[in-house]
Formats: C-alpha cells, sequence, structure tokens
C-alpha cells in the first residue's frame, strides 16, 4: 500500500515513469470492463483504447485519501468513458450510403426552398436529386435523432426534470439508466463507501432512485415533498458525490 501510495504521488508530481508504471499494471481492469461492452458495433481493441483514457484519468485523479481500493475508484471512470464515446459515436448506426444521400437531399430541399420560395415536395426532391422517393423516406428515417427517455422536459432555476418521469405518471416501471455521468457516479462499488457522506433522508432519496428505480413523483409522495424538491435534492446530492470522487 505504501509502494502504491508512493507510485500514486510520484505521477501526481510528473513523473512519467511512475504514470506508465500504474497504467501498465491497471490494464488488466481496461479489458475487463471493455469485455462488457461486446457486441456494441465496435472492436475491443478500440474500446480497451478509449477506456485506457478513463484509466489515466483515475490514475491523475485518484486521492490516497479517500480510503478507497483503486479499482473500486477507477472502474466507473473507465467505465463511464467507454459508455461516453458509444453515446457520442451515435445510439443507432446508419451506413455510409444512407448519410450522404440524407446530405444530398438536405443541399437538394434547401436549393429548392430559394428557388420555390416555398418547402418543396417529395416527388420535386426526388426528382432533383435523382433519388426515388422510398430512398428519400429511408435516409430522413434513419438519421432522425433519437430520443430518450431521460432527456430534460423542464428546466428552471437549475431544477429539471426528464421526460421519464412524466412518461411513468405514477407507475413503477424498470428502466435501465444509461446516462454515463450518474451511472459512473452512483455504480455500487463506489456509492456504498459513499452513503456514509448523506444524512437519512437522502440516503433513501437515492435507495429509491437508484435501487429501486422509483420515479421522482414516486419519490415525492413518499418522502412527502414536490416533484420539483426532490430533483433540486438530487442534484444536489450528485454534485456532492462527484466531488468526492475528482
Amino acid at each position: 500500500m505504501e509502494r502504491f501510495a508512493e507510485l500514486i504521488q510520484q505521477a501526481h508530481e510528473g513523473d512519467k515513469s511512475a504514470r506508465d508504471r500504474m497504467v501498465s499494471d491497471n490494464l488488466g481492469l481496461v479489458h475487463a470492463v471493455a469485455r462488457r461492452f461486446d457486441h456494441r458495433g465496435h472492436d475491443r481493441e478500440e474500446l480497451f483504447q478509449i477506456g485506457c483514457i478513463g484509466l489515466m484519468k483515475a490514475i491523475d485523479k485518484f486521492d490516497v485519501n479517500l480510503n478507497l481500493a483503486f479499482s473500486t475508484y477507477a472502474v466507473p471512470l473507465i467505465t463511464g468513458e467507454i459508455r461516453r464515446f458509444l453515446r457520442d459515436d451515435g445510439m443507432v448506426k446508419v451506413s455510409r450510403t444512407l448519410k450522404e444521400n440524407a446530405c444530398r437531399i438536405q443541399k437538394t430541399r434547401e436549393f429548392l426552398c430559394r428557388e420555390l420560395g416555398r418547402e418543396p415536395t417529395l416527388m420535386e426532391v426526388s426528382a432533383a436529386s435523382g433519388l426515388s422517393s422510398e430512398e428519400i423516406v429511408m435516409a430522413l428515417e434513419a438519421n432522425k435523432e433519437v430520443e430518450s427517455i431521460y432527456q430534460p422536459v423542464y428546466e428552471k432555476d437549475g431544477d429539471e426534470l426528464l421526460l421519464v418521469d412524466q412518461l411513468c405518471g405514477g407507475e413503477k416501471e424498470d428502466f435501465t439508466r444509461e446516462e454515463p455521468e450518474k451511472e459512473a457516479v452512483l455504480n455500487r462499488m463506489v456509492i456504498d463507501q459513499l452513503l456514509n457522506l448523506l444524512d437519512e433522508t437522502e440516503r433513501r432519496l437515492i435507495q429509491l432512485r437508484y435501487f429501486d428505480n422509483q420515479t421522482q413523483a414516486q419519490i415525492a409522495e413518499e418522502l412527502e415533498m414536490t416533484q420539483v424538491q426532490v430533483s433540486r435534492l438530487e442534484k444536489k446530492i450528485l454534485l456532492r458525490l462527484r466531488e468526492h470522487i475528482k
């Protein structure tokens, strides 16, 4: 443990060899996390390289005073880095042909709008672009932005309500949460050691929200709060937890 703390300290002070040693000693963690994302349309080696970025961030940010095992701290950061890459790279894979057709359609539509002074019809776009109406529809549908049930539907003064909370309408639903920053913060490996930082109400809110999969509306009813108050408190808790793992 003393040797580990010494390596971390040296790495934080700019010792490249110590940082490289930390990376080398923990590559197994990256391989283990990358395997969990097989069959997601990306080569494992590519995901491994992305995961290494998360590992290096963990090394740079790790604080031995947290009294956490390094693996407990690093795994959520590695996972979050890979999830962020998968999210930013697109939730739905669209072929190059469909992407090129969509771009062609957009340029044609803009040209016709200027020429005609109105929105062109499907047949007019088809004639001008040289694409069939079926090809146009397929390209436009394939390139539509995917809606997330976790997108905000209300934001004011820092408060936020999500679409999932409106859809559930008080009925319990078991949704899998994919939002990377929240999942990284609330990963069970870390949260079990951080819950003692919260008071009873805060711990109960986290338990209901992230382990029992309840909506903000359900939690508000149980804790005798408004949904906005629950949203505000949840955000406050997450910010505090993030500060403790930075």
